[in-house]
């Protein structure tokens, strides 16, 4: 009834799994040279001094293309799955897959009306 002892390999994984990061971290902060200075607070662009300010405002529209095209990259991958076992799904599988695509399609039609994959 208490199934708290089949996870022990869990815990024990997810311990080994904090603590590679932890100490690759510590050793590290231990381990590596440290020097300020000036010169450590410039900004360095391929070894020319730089020219105005640092801050470059951006347009939204770089960041909306980069996220439609994140969204529907990860939508997709979700029917791989579904394509490695077409055969024992069915047909109620296939009909949600086609609703899932059409989903997209729509979505993406949406994000064309809106002007979201305009580069210009």
């Amino acid at each position: 009834m208490f199934l708290l002892p089949k996870y022990d390999s869990f815990w024990l994984f997810l311990l080994i799994a904090s603590l590679i990061p932890i100490s690759a971290f510590s050793i590290s902060k231990i381990l590596a040279p440290v020097s300020q200075g000036p010169e450590k607070l410039t900004s360095y662009e391929s070894g020319i001094e730089p020219m105005g300010d640092a801050w470059i405002q951006f347009q939204i529209r770089y960041y909306m293309f980069a996220l439609v095209f994140v969204i529907f990259d990860v939508e997709t991958v979700f029917l791989y799955p579904w394509a490695m076992c077409f055969k024992e799904l069915g047909i109620s599988a296939f009909i949600e897959a086609l609703i899932f695509v059409l989903i997209l399609i729509i979505g993406s039609i949406y994000a064309w009306r809106k002007g979201a994959l305009e580069w210009s």
